[in-house]
């Protein structure tokens, strides 16, 4: 089946691409760094072996700057991942471009002192792909690709869909989010880091494929019991394990269209059935994006 997703590709007079539509793949961990290096560094390799590990040539290092990334830094990202405490990584395709491949990890050491005021983080690994991606290779790759990096994470929460892929620290980036988020409601607006100090044990609106951990996959009974709460058609529920599971809202990822009365049913009996864990989208305090935005956002298929 045909991925459904709007073209959006807006540029400043430069040329330079502010927002587009793309892919993300998100996952939150709530376990120290420690304990989930391996699975970090794997779905890591994993990606880069899937996307071509030629295509990520920039890092942006723990300054805020851009350094070419060449074969000892990806070394040396390798070995913090592996031996630090905490870690970080924040790798990139071509700097200028439109931004089309990104991963991110935010490793904690969740059971330091340090870490006591902070006790809803987790640990965040992101990763974008371009909407061609799904175009050329098809859902089902994509489908399978996301089960690849989630096999070894032993996540609270991660979803993987369509999404506004764009830098929103830019003047305007989010009045133009604003623009368009609410005719696609099955599109995420990406604001991981913010979700991965608050989340803790809660999880956000339901995306194509919405992973499951605990405690929220235990409070709803297990795969099974969440199984028997989905009636709509294409809706699957895979047990990964007794621990996690992910739900997959119909054969392709659907960004939806309210102009045209698609208003992702799917996605709605999901995020009723997800209500009482859901946690408040956060208040960006945005003249482009106000309190009010935010609340019709983060309730967009509930209410």
């Amino acid at each position: 089946m045909k991925a459904l997703v709007p073209h959006i590709r807006i540029q400043d007079p430069s040329g330079a691409t502010l927002l587009r539509d793309g892919l993300s793949l998100v996952f939150y961990m709530r376990h120290p760094h420690r304990e989930i290096a391996r699975a970090v560094a794997h779905a890591l390799d994993v990606y880069a072996d899937e996307v071509g590990r030629g295509r990520l040539v920039w890092f942006v290092d723990t300054e805020g700057y851009s350094q070419a990334l060449d074969a000892s830094e990806w070394e040396r990202i390798r070995r913090e991942v592996l031996e630090e405490p905490w870690a970080f990584f924040n790798v990139w395709d071509e700097l200028g471009s439109e931004g089309l491949y990104h991963a991110e990890y935010v490793g904690k050491a969740l059971n330091e002192p340090v870490m006591e005021d902070r006790p809803h983080a987790s640990c965040s690994l992101e990763f974008w792909l371009p909407t061609e991606y799904v175009e050329v290779k098809g859902p089902g790759r994509l489908r399978e690709f996301a089960l690849a990096l989630a096999a070894p994470l032993p996540f609270a929460f991660g979803h993987v869909g369509f999404s506004f892929n764009g830098d929103k620290s830019l003047l305007g980036v989010m009045r133009l989010i604003r623009e368009h988020c609410f005719r696609y409601p099955g599109m995420t607006i990406p604001e991981v880091q913010w979700f991965a100090e608050k989340l803790g044990g809660r999880v956000h609106a339901p995306s194509w494929m919405t992973f499951l951990g605990q405690p929220v996959l235990g409070a709803l009974g297990g795969a099974e019991a969440l199984r028997a709460r989905l009636s709509s058609p294409g809706t699957t529920v895979q047990a990964l394990d007794a621990e996690r599971a992910v739900v997959t809202l119909g054969p392709a990822p659907d960004a939806g269209d309210v102009e045209q009365g698609h208003v992702l049913p799917a996605y709605r009996e999901l995020a009723r059935v997800l209500e009482p864990w859901l946690y408040p989208w956060p208040d960006l305090h945005s003249p482009d994006f106000s309190a009010e935005d935010r609340r019709r956002w983060e309730r967009r298929f509930l209410d």
